[in-house]
């Protein structure tokens, strides 16, 4: 902030403050208490608390005296560089605030002592004054107009003398407030009022009911006034709650709105062509750079992702450019740049204001008006400050362009869509770029611009879809193989086709649909997942934060932040955290098609993820559970097979069991009521898709048994009742959420149970059949070998492990330890259980057929199948490896390839 100024010299910089002090030097006394402090909004009211407020004259003799002694006061403030922006915005939005609900009290009065008291359903009714655009969002300037709306619950009839509706009634009271504050009388006028920004305009009526409003933006409002609601605050009357639930749908919507950024470009190009039809070029709000553009980057990035992200309805410009940049919507940079110009700006503003209280954004043209601009901005000149002036405006154009520049050219690729090039010429022109079945392209192409999807598509969506398809042949060219791209591009596009928020996401952003082109290019599963979840499209507009580090921690902080600010919307927090995990795994997966994760480190994040919302969807569930007895659930989660493992992958079950451990009476009934409604939370479709499909029959006694045990049951159940081959699961199984001394409970039961003396040669046959029904039940009838079914593949490596574990633990506690099937093999090498040599080659066969199953699920297989002879060594090795721990496999195993 520049350096403070006296009174006297801060008062050089306006004329219209010179004035006020010499027509009326008993307002002196302002100019003194400058130094001290600002008015506040209780001193404001205590002033006209005092006044003779008989009747419309004397209020508005003190509502413009208010004014007189605010605006000086202020303007010394200013000047003087005593008080920072966001004091001079809120003095002013104070004002107007404290005038508006005393004008509203005094007419609301004086209407009811003569006409009745409007109400509706046996309620009394209060007229809603609506702020809208600067002062919604507290950011008046000194010499603002007051855009205003006025609205009022209910339709209904005044209770009085004579037959009045509380339209009219309320129709009345807004025509005397505007009065009070618009009229100019021999002590000036309060605020200049708009009311344009109401339903239908000029032509419309001057007050409306909340239904009424709701009817009208629904039906009628247009995109351009979705700008104007953003802001928009009521400052009277006692239901803005209600309010806020009917504007808030139709400014922020519930998806991701790019169709925002076109609305935004079209609105700045009418601004433009108005400002070179009057020649406003300097005008610091509409020029080029100015205050309205930098609110135009907010405004548009606020309705983009502010149904989604409810932090994004903020109403102040500089809040919500500190938002965009913490989300890493906007570089840290540029919202340094915009900030900084934007209160430069502002206080340039201010400053003309000030001269003579007009309300002017223009720079001026002489030159003492010109001096005395820059010395009130702290330059020493006119050609220094205007440098200074160029430099900021210059980088809020730049900033501008970065987000709104509209991309020019043009695909080469449009005669193929449109269909009108012979079709010789098509296929020859695919075929040059790489299509090896183009007759089969240009049949998908016609089917797609044929079809009557496309065909019944409104023509803004047809538009964009003419002119992103183009560029969608353009990137499946560039892929290895475009025949098979795109369809798949084709299929995705089709599918959102309706929703033209990502429509326009794709069209504005070439990046994000250079790197679809190149996910489904690379997986069918990705194609398959995107379609099913496009919410996650804008993940691919940042590449630093696509390929970012996995940040769990952040995921979580996010889940919780989001539960906690819906907590009393339970639908809204099953599809937040379902989006917020689609978001994560949609990360995983373009750094994982990228190469860039290992089948493991994939995993390892992926059975994180779910242990952070099996924790989170626990503390959702249980606060809304009727007649819990604790603050905190006495549960826990426990995950089997690959959850417990640590081997997830993307489209994995969990194989849960859910254990408590509390003696309160109510305890069974209550945990098994938060069993149900946990499985429930994590299972159900809602429009933002599914968390996990999930397997409870891991529990004691499967499905025939209880859904939530007690600890002690589970402890009597393995001891007393379980088959070996759960006790082979158990050696997979770990605490994964809930109340950590239950976990560690349950570790501790588990250790006992796999170090519990057993007979090798009873474990061996118990293994034996397990295996053996195992196999049974997923025969393989082709000549392919199945990595993880087939003898020689992935379930022996495992049952070899569980083996070892279950028959050696009780000498040998290291192997108790949940490490996964490769650290242990290393360990049994150790140990002197099996040769160090082929626990190695085994070792890596586990690692390779893991990531060919990885491989083949991408690319949408049913089966992990390959030719044998691709992975002939690796089965050799797990067939010895199970020849030298378990003997010899049944010759009527009818093994693939033996």
């Amino acid at each position: 902030m520049p350096e403070k100024i006296s009174p006297a010299d801060a008062l050089r910089f306006s004329r219209f403050a010179q004035r006020l002090c010499a027509a009326q030097p008993e307002l002196g006394e302002e100019v003194g208490k400058a130094a001290e402090a600002g008015w506040t909004p209780e001193e404001m009211r205590a002033f006209l608390a005092v006044a003779p407020l008989d009747d419309e004259p004397a209020l508005a003799v003190a509502l413009r005296r208010l004014r007189q002694r605010v605006m000086l006061r202020l303007a010394v403030r200013d000047l003087g560089n005593l008080a920072p922006l966001s004091e001079v915005m809120a003095t002013m939005s104070d004002l107007a605030e404290v005038a508006i609900a005393t004008a509203q009290d005094f007419h609301s009065a004086a209407l009811e002592a003569s006409l009745g008291v409007p109400s509706a359903n046996g309620q009394r009714q209060e007229l809603i004054v609506i702020g809208m655009g600067k002062l919604g969002g507290r950011e008046l300037n000194v010499s603002s107009d007051v855009d205003l709306v006025f609205a009022y619950p209910e339709e209904g009839d005044v209770e009085g003398p004579r037959p009045l509706s509380n339209h009219e009634y309320f129709a009345r009271l807004g025509t005397k407030i505007i009065g009070s504050l618009n009229e100019i009388t021999a002590d000036g006028q309060v605020f200049r009022v708009d009311m344009r920004l109401r339903p239908w305009g000029d032509p419309g009526p001057l007050v409306c009911s909340f239904d009424a409003l709701e009817n009208y933006l629904v039906a009628q409002g247009r995109e351009w006034e979705r700008y104007a609601w953003i802001k928009a605050r009521a400052i009277t009357g006692g239901r803005a709650k209600e309010l806020a639930e009917v504007v808030r749908p139709f400014v922020f919507r519930k998806y991701l709105d790019f169709a925002s950024i076109g609305a935004v470009r079209s609105l700045h190009a009418q601004i433009r062509r108005e400002v070179k039809r009057r020649d406003l070029a300097g005008d610091v709000k509409l020029g080029p750079g100015g205050i309205r553009e930098i609110e135009f980057i907010a405004q548009a990035l606020q309705l983009i992702r502010g149904g989604r992200d409810t932090a994004l309805q903020a109403r102040p410009t500089l809040t919500v450019l500190e938002i965009l940049g913490t989300r890493g919507i906007l570089p840290q940079t540029a919202v340094g740049e915009l900030s900084e110009a934007y209160e430069f700006l502002r206080r340039l503003e201010h400053r003309l204001q000030w001269l003579d209280d007009a309300q002017t954004h223009a720079l001026p043209t002489g030159a003492e008006d010109r001096q005395l601009i820059a010395e009130s901005m702290g330059h020493a000149d006119w050609q220094r400050f205007q440098t200074v002036l160029e430099e900021r405006r210059a980088a809020v154009t730049r900033h501008f362009e970065n987000i709104f520049a509209e991309q020019t050219e043009e695909s080469t690729s449009i005669p193929l869509w449109q269909g009108s090039l012979e079709p010789e010429a098509a296929a020859e022109e695919l075929a040059n770029r790489g299509f090896a079945a183009p007759d089969d392209a240009m049949r998908r192409l016609t089917a797609f611009r044929t079809g009557s999807r496309y065909q019944q598509l409104p023509e803004t969506s047809k538009q964009r879809l003419d002119k992103l398809v183009p560029r969608v042949i353009d990137e499946a060219a560039k892929t290895a193989d475009p025949g098979t791209t795109l369809p798949r591009c084709l299929d995705f596009i089709e599918s959102v086709s309706r929703r033209a928020s990502y429509l326009a996401l794709l069209q504005e952003h070439p990046q994000a649909l250079e790197r679809v082109a190149a996910m489904l290019a690379s997986s069918s599963w990705a194609a398959t997942y995107l379609t099913r979840h496009p919410i996650v499209l804008d993940e691919l507009l940042d590449a630093r934060v696509l390929f970012a580090e996995p940040d769990l921690a952040a995921f979580s902080r996010s889940l919780r932040e989001a539960m906690s600010e819906h907590a009393d919307d339970p639908e809204t927090q099953m599809n937040l955290m379902r989006e917020i995990h689609h978001g994560l795994i949609f990360r995983l997966l373009a750094q994982d098609l990228a190469g860039e994760l290992t089948v493991e480190r994939l995993a390892d994040y992926l059975s994180l993820a779910a242990d952070i919302v099996l924790a989170t969807t626990i503390d959702v569930t249980w606060k809304r559970l009727a007649n819990r007895h604790r603050d905190a659930p006495w549960f826990a989660i426990v995950g089997y097979g690959k959850l417990g493992g640590k081997e997830l992958g993307y489209a994995s079950d969990l194989d849960l069991v859910f254990l408590y451990d509390d003696s309160h009476d109510a305890a069974p009934e209550i945990y098994a009521r938060l069993g149900q409604r946990i499985n429930s939370w994590v299972t159900t479709t809602t429009p933002s898709g599914t968390l996990f499909e999930t397997d409870l029959r891991l529990r004691p006694n499967g499905e025939g048994g209880l859904l939530v045990s007690s600890l002690d049951a589970f402890r009597r159940y393995q001891r007393e009742s379980a088959w070996v081959w759960e006790h082979q699961a158990l050696t997979r199984a770990r605490f994964c959420a809930g109340d950590a001394q239950i976990g560690a409970l349950f570790e501790e039961e588990r250790k006992s149970i796999l170090t519990a003396e057993r007979d090798p040669a009873d474990l061996a046959t118990e293994v034996l059949a397990m295996r053996r029904r195992m196999h049974e039940g997923h025969p393989n009838r082709s000549d392919l070998f199945d990595v993880k079914h087939d003898r020689g593949g992935m379930i022996d490596i495992e049952f070899v492990v569980q083996f070892l574990v279950l028959a050696y633990s009780n000498r040998h506690a290291e192997l108790v330890g949940n490490l996964g099937n490769i650290a242990l093999l290393s360990i049994m090498a150790g140990l002197g259980l099996v040769p160090v040599s082929l626990a190695e080659r085994v070792r890596a066969a586990y690692r390779d057929y893991r990531r060919l199953q990885h491989r083949l699920r991408l690319n949408g297989a049913p089966y992990a199948r390959v030719p044998l002879p691709d992975v002939a060594t690796h089965v050799a090795a797990t067939r010895a490896l199970w020849q030298a721990v378990l003997g010899p496999y049944e010759a009527s195993s009818g093994v693939t390839g033996d």
